[in-house]
Parts: structure tokens; sequence; C-alpha cells
């Protein structure tokens, strides 16, 4: 059977937003051909009224349409209500949220007094103790009758209320049943949300808003991708709320969660979004904002030939298949490209700006863990010694005068690569325009494609390009070479996630190369980097899994993620998960190497993956506690 992807081809070369129904959020519509809405979550406690309502109107104020609030147990949820009149009272009538977990009765209070409920399916009637458990099929039946018995009088409610519902599941929170029976994987995640869908179809409710959240983007987009398929499937069109969950902060968290969220927007799937990070809520809105903007450019993008087939399964990561060259290529980590071709022929200081150092006692160039792996150097030339495996690029006429010395490689434009006649052994670089039919195309496995398109679209332009190499068995590598020209730093770092990062993140690029007039180099490089860490393609600096805080959270999580970073930001590759509460915090340690959790005032639980090995120790340990627990297990090296 076909999926949707497939049935769909024009999706993937042609923007359009994917038509879901309309659902009724208090007086702000969601879906259909409304606005992308933007929202954010509190993180005052929700018991201190005016916090939350001084909060909830700094959000609004900066942007924000829809307003989510803890509610951990009934109380919380009576006090809803409370902080709805007083946002009336100051002429605010956003709309509110309230976030439920593990308390159904928490939700139906909500329910009456809110315009939208969220609940987690995985711990909203399941429970998760991680405990491996066999399900005859008559047992598993009888669980989900359970689920549907405790769920069902929530979806009456919100239907007689007139309250909208997310089923927001979590990949960090996905309960025990789940996990037994279909792993910690999307479609864990997918199945988990729709059989609570199914329940408010059955009960006629359909004011209904989905969301699969990961904190690890592949994950994240394939769980999507299959929500679709499967709504489809069944004959919903339900609304799609994006994010990535545990993002973290600074411009790591920016760039995976524009990598998610773009990237998906891209491609048409989304109504709303909410960027998380670990910093005040207001900080989100702008980002979510930029996210959002950047998609007015798509609307009259330059058409695209369609795809004649799909050659990939959009469900799941398997990078492409390429030819192996002595540094890129094949099974290598995906290479980035530092344009230094406006340089002086002794500029160290550009140099520098790649990633390198000068190591005074050698008098010689050596990289840092963030350090080019090809150098452009135009038709410059220059004196400076660099590292052995550093790849110098030079405009073929250039590479032709050098007599091809080490490591020294051309690049051609198409027409010239043509005519050469003197060409590497090896590896010849070739810069192609996205457009080109492949079929015209030289197959000389020598040959490096650098791609660029001038279409607005860049993401379907570039893909497009990808998959048809892959249809004819074409198998060079390829350089995503993308331009931003008029974009400042910020625009930049959220585009190039979006749109470079979308595409490493289904496997189709064997390298970046980002240009632009008005970024400094040296940020340019950094964002290259991030990029690829955040499709999990090239892991080059510590990966922190961290949440944006809410009314639950039981440490100052933006100090305490800050006080982790700077003891622990030298561990190249390492995956640190830091939780505010015990709500998504075990699930989330699955995609974590070690984790510090929240368990109660003043305490903290260290984790080694999805295990506790350190319960309840004191919060003013918990960080040493954690470097003790690293070095344990042979993973620190000293900075």
């Amino acid at each position: 059977m076909q999926n949707y992807f497939q049935e769909h081809l024009e999706l993937l070369t042609n923007y359009q937003r994917y038509q879901s129904r309309v659902v009724h959020i208090g007086d702000i519509p969601l879906g259909g051909n409304h606005p992308i809405r933007i929202q954010s979550m509190t993180n005052t406690n929700t018991m201190d009224t005016e916090a939350t309502v001084a909060q909830t109107i700094r959000l609004v104020d900066a942007g924000c349409e829809y307003v989510r609030i803890t509610a951990p147990s009934v109380k919380e949820a009576q006090n809803l209500g409370v902080i709805k009149t007083e946002l009336a009272k100051r002429g605010y009538t956003v709309p509110l949220i309230a976030d439920i977990h593990f308390v159904p009765r928490a939700a139906e209070v909500a329910a009456q007094l809110v315009e939208k409920v969220r609940v987690n399916p995985g711990n909203y009637v399941d429970r998760k103790k991680f405990e491996q458990l066999e399900y005859s099929k008559s047992e598993y039946q009888s669980e989900l009758d359970r689920i549907r018995e405790r769920f069902t009088p929530l979806v009456k409610l919100c239907r007689e209320e007139g309250t909208a519902m997310r089923i927001g599941s979590n990949h960090g929170s996905l309960s025990d049943r789940i996990l037994n029976h279909y792993g910690d994987t999307p479609l864990g995640m997918v199945e988990s949300a729709m059989e609570f869908v199914r329940t408010c179809a059955d009960e006629n409710f359909h004011e209904l808003v989905i969301s699969m959240k990961a904190s690890n983007t592949r994950v994240m987009i394939q769980a999507y991708r299959l929500l679709i398929d499967h709504m489809e499937r069944e004959g919903f069109n339900y609304p799609l709320h994006l994010g990535v969950t545990e993002a973290g902060d600074g411009d790591d968290a920016r760039i995976k969660s524009s990598l998610g969220i773009g990237s998906l927007l891209r491609d048409g799937f989304g109504d709303t979004i909410r960027v998380s990070l670990t910093e005040a809520p207001e900080a989100e809105i702008p980002v979510a904002i930029s996210i959002v903007k950047d998609l007015v450019k798509l609307a009259d993008h330059k058409p695209i030939l369609p795809l004649e087939r799909l050659p990939i399964d959009l469900f799941k990561y398997e990078r492409r298949i390429t030819n192996k060259m002595s540094f890129m290529g094949g099974d290598l980590v995906p290479v980035v490209v530092s344009d230094l071709s406006n340089i002086k022929q002794s500029d160290e200081q550009a140099l520098t700006s790649a990633g390198y150092n000068f190591d005074l006692v050698s008098k010689s160039w050596r990289p840092g863990d963030l350090a080019a792996d090809i150098l452009y150097f135009g038709h410059n030339t220059h004196n400076l010694t660099l590292p052995e495996n550093t790849v110098s690029l030079y405009n073929s006429v250039i590479w032709q005068a050098l007599e091809g010395g080490h490591n020294q490689f051309p690049i051609f434009d198409l027409d010239s690569f043509n005519t050469a006649k003197s060409k590497h052994s090896t590896s010849n670089f070739v810069q192609v325009d996205a457009r080109a039919d492949v079929l015209d195309l030289p197959n000389d496995p020598s040959i490096i494609w650098v791609v660029n398109t001038g279409n607005t679209h860049c993401i379907a332009d570039l893909r497009r390009f990808v998959l048809q190499l892959m249809n004819y068995n074409l198998l060079q590598p390829i350089i995503l070479r993308l331009t931003y020209d008029n974009s400042s730093r910020d625009n930049l770092l959220l585009s190039a996630a979006a749109e470079a990062g979308g595409l490493l993140n289904d496997g189709l690029a064997d390298g970046v190369w980002l240009d632009s007039l008005n970024v400094p180099p040296a940020d340019i490089n950094d964002i290259a980097f991030g990029v690829l860490q955040a499709s999990r393609s090239r892991m080059t600096k510590t990966e922190y899994i961290a949440c944006p805080s809410c009314g639950r959270t039981l440490f100052d999580l933006e100090k305490v993620t800050a006080q982790i970073r700077q003891r622990t930001g030298h561990l190249k590759g390492l995956k640190i998960g830091i939780m505010g509460c015990i709500v998504n915090g075990p699930g989330e340690m699955a995609d974590a190497d070690f984790g510090y959790v929240g368990t109660g005032p003043g305490k903290v639980s260290l984790y080694r993956g999805q295990m506790v090995v350190k319960p309840h120790i004191p919060q003013v340990d918990a960080v040493d506690s954690l470097i003790e627990l690293i070095k344990s297990e042979g993973q620190w090296v000293d900075p």
C-alpha cells in the first residue's frame, strides 16, 4: 500500500498548506486557511495568580496567540478560572490552554474554565514504570477499553463546553504498554495519540489538535509524517501543533527548533508552533515569529518539476549511498566548507574564523572541534601552513596553475568541467544549479556536486535534485551551497537550519556550504556545525536536552543548565538531559547519555540512560555528582 507522500509527490516540490479542518479555540480559530498561530507556556507557579497573569500579558504583548499553563492537580486547574478573570479585567482575552499530566480530574475541571486542554496520552491513564510487560491480544484490548472508559468523560465534557483539546504525544513519555508493543519509535508516538483520537471521533468530538514532540529532530519529523499518513488513511485531518521539545538554550536550541518546525512548515504541515527554549518564555516568541515569517517567500516560488518517484522512505532515516572520496562521501560524516576567497595572502584571522588555532610551539595551524574541513580560496593563493587533512579548494584555473599540490582540488562550473583538459584524478568539485536535468549531467565518479539554487523554495528544489540522482542511481556526493545575502545572523541561522538541516535530517547531503555577505565568517562556520549537530549528522559538541521550564519545575532551569554547560561543554558528542520535573524526565533520558531530573524540592535524581543511578540527592551536590557519574562511566575528558 502506498503511503500519503508517495501518493502526493507534488507536496515535495510545490509549496501548499495541508488543508486541516478548522478548530475553534476561544476567538482565535486554528487550521484551515487561518494563519499559523504562535504559542508558548508560562513557567510561573500556577497558584501565584499575579505572577502568572503578568507573564501571560508579557507573552501576549510579544505576539503570543495562545498561552498554556500547567495544572498538575485540581487546585491549579481551579485557579485557571481566577487567572482568566484577572486577565479579562486587564483587557486580555487570550485563549488559555491547561497542560495536564496524570490527573484526569484536573483536566475535567479545566475543561469548564479555559478554551483548550492538552492531554498527554502517555500518562493520562496509562502509567510509566519502565516495566517489561507482555500482553495477550485480549489483555491489550482490555487495556484499550479501560483507557476509553476513563478518557470518554473528558471528551464529552469538552464537547458540551465547546472546549478544544490537544492530544500531545511525547517521545519521552510513552507508556509502558506502548513501549512494549511498538518500541520507543515514531510509530509508537502516533499510535499512542490515535487511540485517543479514535475515541474522540466515536464521540463526535472533532475540536482536536495533535502534536508529536521529541527532542530528537529525526524522531519528531518522522512522527509527524507518520501521523499525517495515519490520519489520512482513517479520514481525519486535524490541525497540527509543531514543536521540538527540550530544545535547550542559545543558538543550538534555535537551530534545532527551526530544523524540526521550519522544515515541516516548508512542506505545508503545521498550524500552530511553540519554540521550547530553556530561557524566559518571552524569548520564544520572536524566534517563532521569525520561523513563520520565513514562509512568506515561498508563496510565489519558481515552479519545480515534479518527481518521477520517491526513492526514500520518509518515515525512517537512511543516509543516501554515495561514492567515498578520501575526505567525504560514503560513510564519512558530512563536511563543512568555509569561504576564504576574500582573504589576503597571509590573513591569519580568516583561518581563525574557520575554526583553526595557531600552535606557537610548532608554528602551525591546528583544527579545533569546529574547524571547517574544506577551505575555499577561490582565485586567491596563500602561504599558510595548513593541517595535513585540511582540503583546499580553488577555482579550476588557479588550481591548474598550482599544479595540484597536496589536498588541493579544483572547483568547476558544469561547462568548464565538460571542456577541461586538466582535472583531478580522484575528486573534482562541480557547481551545478538544482534545476539541472540529472540525465544531462556527466556520470563521472570523481565528481562532487556543489548544488545551489535561486529558488525561494530552497529545500524543495535541492531535494528534488538529490532524489532524482537517486532515481537514476547516480552516486556522486553532494554539498549543499546555500546563499543568504540579505540575511541577518539570526535569520540565516533559522533559514539554514530549516533548509540544509531538513535535507541532512533525511540523509540527503554529504556537506554544507553557507554564504552570506552580512554575517561574519566565524558565525557562518558555527551555524554550519550547529546544523549538522541538530540533524544528528555530526556531533562536535555537547548536546543539552533541556526542558523549557513550567510551573512544575523544581529548580532554576536556566541557572542549572548554565552551570552544567560550563562544566561539561567540552565533552564532544555527549548528550545530557536536564529536566525540571519527572513528567517527561525519565522518558527523555532515552535520548540522553546522562540525566539531571528534579524529583522534589531541593532534590535531584541522576540518570544513566533511562536508569536512575543516584536518586533524590541534594540539589546543592547534584552538579558535582553528575560530573562524578560521567567520570565513573569513563566518558570524562579533562578540558
